[in-house]
C-alpha cells in the first residue's frame, strides 16, 4: 500500500493516487491534487487563492510548523473606505451586504493571492517528483476537456439565497473571459455529464511549471495579472504580488482526552476547533445518547462559547493583539462550562464572514507522511484576465467592512476564515488526518467527527457520515437525518431548525485514519458532495 487521499473531487483524487503509484509522496499527491482541482472546481480554488497546510512530515512530531499563504488585502485598501457602502450584515452570516456588491465579485474583490508561494514553499521542503509531473493531469484536464460533476452543474442552477447576494452563476458574467469559458452561446451554463474545455487555463499552468511559480508573483505571468489589475482598479498592486511572503508559523496544540489536536494557527479556525473541544473535555459526552437533545445542547453552547471568543477577538496577529493563549487554555474552558452550567446566555455577536465554496485534500502516504491541505477562492470574484483562464479569489468578502474591529481591512492583511486542517495523535503518533470546505461551519463538523471518533469510538467512515448539527449564534441547523422529535426537544431550550439536506449543508469532511499500532489506514469522503477517498 502506498497510501491513502480523500477530497471533494473524484478526477482530483484519482491525480493524486496515480503519484502516490509512481512513487510520488504525501506532499506531491496533494499538490497534484491540488492542480486538478484548480481545474475541476473553478470557483472553489485555483492559482489565484490560497491555502493553510497542517502537516506531520515522516519522523516528525506534533510541533511542526504550518504553512499559511493566506490572501491579503491589496495596498491600496483603508480601513474605512467601504463604510458608507454598507447594507448590511448577511443573514446566512457570510460577511456583509455592501452597495454593487463590490465586496463580492470584480476587481475589488480580490485580494493578493498566496497560492502559488504556498505551493512553492512546500514543493521546495518536501516534494520529490518534478513540476511537469505534478502539474501534466490538470493541464490535460484544461486542454482536452473535463466533465462537469453533478455537484457543479447543480451549484451553477442555484439562485442567491438572499437578494443582495450573488450565485454561481451570476459570477461567470462579470467579465467576457469568464463568461466565453464557462459559459455556453445562448448564456447558459453547462449541465451535468457536459465537458469544458479551458485552453488558457492550460497555457497558465504550463507557464507556471515551465517557468516554476516564481513567474506568478515576479515575472511575465506576473507583469499580465498586475497590468488587468491595475487597469480595474483594483487594490491590489505588481509590489504586492512580489513582495508577499508565506507565512510559517506554530500550530495551535491542545489535548484532548489524552490525545494532541494539531490544528490552524490564527486567523484562521484551529483557535476555535481548540476551544470547543477544551469546553467539552469537562463532559462526559459517551454516556449521552449520540445527537440526542442533551448532547446537541451540550455541543452546540460549547460551539457558541468558542465564536463568542472568536468573533471578538480573533484577528491577523501579526495587526492586531489576539489573546490565543487565553482563548485556546483549559482555564478558558472552565469559565465558559460554569457560564453554561448557570444556564446565562452566550452573546457570539456577529458571526464572522467565511465562505462555503473552498475545498481540501487529506493524504497519508506509507511512509508516515500526513498532510492536511484546505485552499480556495473564497467563492471566486468572477474575474478572469484575458488569456489566463484561472478565477481570481473575492477575499475582500472576508473582512469587516468597519474600522475598530480585530478583523477590519488593511493593507496586506490576512482576514478571518473557517479553515481547519487538523492532524490528532496518540502518542506522538497521527492517528487522524482531516479537513473539509463550508467556511466556518468546517470548524463545528470536524469537531463532531473528531468526537465521533474518539469519544463514541465510531470508525471514520461512520464519523465523517453521521448527521451533523452547528450553532454559531441564535439558532441550531441541524442535518434533515436529525430527526424532528429531537428537534422538538431541542426548541423547548434553544432555537433550533432543520436544513433542507439530509447530507451537505454544512462542511464537507474529508479524513483518514490510522491505526497506532499497525499503520493501517482508512479513508472517508463527505457523501455531500462527490467526493471519495481512495486507497493506493
Amino acid at each position: 500500500m502506498r497510501g491513502m487521499i480523500s477530497a471533494p473531487q473524484p478526477i482530483a483524487v484519482e491525480e493524486g493516487a496515480r503519484i502516490l503509484a509512481n512513487g510520488g509522496n504525501a506532499f506531491d499527491a496533494a499538490l497534484a491534487c491540488a492542480f486538478m482541482q484548480f481545474v475541476v472546481d473553478p470557483h472553489s480554488c485555483g492559482v489565484g487563492g490560497y491555502l493553510v497546510l497542517v502537516c506531520r512530515p515522516a519522523g516528525g512530531s506534533s510541533s511542526q510548523l504550518v504553512i499559511d499563504a493566506p490572501a491579503l488585502a491589496g495596498s491600496k485598501v483603508t480601513p474605512t473606505m467601504w463604510e458608507d457602502r454598507v447594507i448590511g450584515p448577511n443573514p446566512g452570516g457570510w460577511g456583509y451586504f455592501l452597495k454593487d456588491q463590490v465586496n463580492e465579485a470584480g476587481y475589488s474583490s480580490i485580494c493578493t493571492p498566496g497560492m502559488m508561494r504556498g505551493m512553492d514553499w512546500i514543493y521546495k521542503r518536501w516534494c520529490t517528483r518534478p513540476w511537469s509531473e505534478l502539474t501534466a493531469g490538470a493541464i490535460r484536464a484544461a486542454e482536452e476537456g473535463w466533465v462537469v460533476s453533478h455537484h457543479l452543474g447543480t451549484r451553477w442552477k442555484e439562485a442567491p439565497l438572499y437578494y443582495e447576494g450573488m450565485s454561481m452563476a451570476q459570477k461567470l458574467k462579470v467579465t467576457p473571459s469568464a463568461s466565453s469559458i464557462y459559459l455556453k452561446k445562448d448564456g447558459s451554463t453547462y449541465e451535468p455529464g457536459e465537458t469544458i474545455v479551458n485552453r488558457d487555463y492550460g497555457q497558465t499552468l504550463r507557464r507556471i511549471t515551465e517557468h516554476g511559480p516564481e513567474d506568478f508573483h515576479t515575472g511575465g505571468l506576473a507583469r499580465d495579472i498586475a497590468a488587468d489589475l491595475e487597469a480595474h482598479d483594483s487594490y491590489v498592486t505588481a509590489e504586492d504580488l512580489a513582495e508577499y511572503d508565506v507565512r510559517e508559523e506554530k500550530p495551535v496544540l491542545t489535548s484532548y482526552r489524552g490525545y494532541t489536536i494539531q490544528t490552524a494557527s490564527p486567523p484562521h479556525g484551529g483557535p476555535t476547533l481548540a476551544a470547543i473541544l477544551n469546553i467539552l473535555e469537562g463532559y462526559d459526552l459517551s454516556s449521552m445518547r449520540h445527537n440526542s437533545a442533551e448532547y446537541i445542547l451540550v455541543l452546540a453552547n460549547a460551539m457558541k462559547a468558542a465564536f463568542a471568543d472568536r468573533n471578538k477577538y480573533l484577528g491577523d496577529m501579526r495587526f492586531v493583539d489576539v489573546p490565543l493563549e487565553w482563548m485556546t487554555s483549559k482555564e478558558r474552558a472552565e469559565e465558559w462550562r460554569d457560564h453554561i452550567r448557570a444556564g446565562k446566555e452566550i452573546d457570539t455577536a456577529r458571526v464572522q464572514p467565511g465562505s462555503p465554496t473552498t475545498t481540501h485534500v487529506s493524504v497519508v502516504d506509507s511512509d508516515g507522511n500526513c498532510v492536511s491541505l484546505t485552499h480556495s477562492l473564497g467563492s471566486s470574484s468572477g474575474v478572469i484576465t484575458p488569456g489566463l483562464g484561472f478565477m481570481y479569489n473575492n477575499s475582500m468578502v472576508n473582512f469587516h467592512p468597519y474600522a475598530g474591529h480585530p478583523n477590519s481591512l488593511a493593507p496586506r492583511k490576512s482576514r478571518t476564515t473557517g479553515m481547519t486542517p487538523t492532524i490528532v495523535y496518540r502518542n506522538e503518533k497521527p492517528i487522524l488526518v482531516i479537513g473539509a470546505p463550508g467556511a466556518t461551519r468546517i470548524i463545528t463538523s470536524i469537531a463532531q467527527v473528531i468526537i465521533n471518533f474518539l469519544d463514541f469510538g465510531m470508525s471514520i467512515t461512520d464519523a465523517v457520515l453521521a448527521p451533523r448539527f452547528d450553532c454559531q449564534g441564535d439558532t441550531i441547523y441541524c442535518q434533515a437525518r436529525i430527526p424532528e422529535f429531537v428537534c422538538e426537544a431541542i426548541r423547548k431550550k434553544h432555537r433550533a431548525h432543520r436544513l433542507v439536506q439530509s447530507h451537505g449543508g454544512l462542511a464537507l469532511v474529508h479524513a483518514i485514519a490510522i491505526d497506532h499500532k499497525t499503520g493501517a489506514m482508512k479513508g472517508a469522503a463527505d457523501t455531500g458532495a462527490d467526493g471519495m477517498a481512495l486507497e493506493v
